[in-house]
């Protein structure tokens, strides 16, 4: 690496650990000393940099502000990585169907497999007999729910005899004006 490198820089490599993984899947009897470690660590960063770098400017050029999976296959294809687009589509393929398929396990509504008036219901259930139970134990509680009760009663009927009674001051005043 440059001597010149910035701090930032140092701080754009792969994680260690996922480049050792990968040496002991590809390699798995091979001993490998920590200073080629080092330096397959480093070829494979400024890989990425030089595919990342490759596949902006083709956004640019198409004035996208997002790098999409199809500039990094241009940016590939451009820098002579042609033997590998194979390899990369069958990957890029494997990620759609990866990512759909846990899209559609988000849901846990769908995961549950019961449908939603069912769970509507269940719900109704539990909160009635949360409210059983509240009123068994809390006479205070009790209390406050007719309370509540009551004045909701008393409000409704309220509202309903001051409408009555728009009804009919809005009939009043053309009978005494015909007086």
């Amino acid at each position: 690496m440059a001597e010149d490198s910035s701090p930032q820089d140092d701080e754009l490599h792969l994680p260690r650990t996922a480049v050792n993984k990968l040496i002991k899947e590809i390699v798995p009897h091979a001993r490998i000393p920590n200073d080629t470690r080092d330096l397959l660590l480093s070829c494979c960063s400024e890989f990425i940099h030089l595919i990342a770098s490759e596949a902006s400017e083709i956004s640019d050029r198409e004035q996208r502000k997002t790098i999409l999976p199809e500039h990094i296959i241009e940016a590939l294809t451009g820098l002579g990585f042609t033997e590998y687009m194979e390899d990369v589509k069958s990957v890029y393929q494997e990620y759609k169907v990866q990512a759909a398929k846990r899209r559609r396990e988000k849901s846990k509504l769908e995961k549950l497999g019961i449908p939603e008036e069912e769970l509507l219901r269940q719900q109704q259930e539990l909160f009635a007999q949360a409210r059983a139970q509240q009123l068994q134990s809390n006479p205070e509680y009790q209390m406050m729910m007719q309370q509540m009760a009551v004045a909701a009663a008393a409000t409704a009927s309220s509202s309903s005899s001051s409408l009555q009674q728009q009804n009919v001051q809005v009939d009043t005043p053309n009978t005494t004006s015909e007086q």
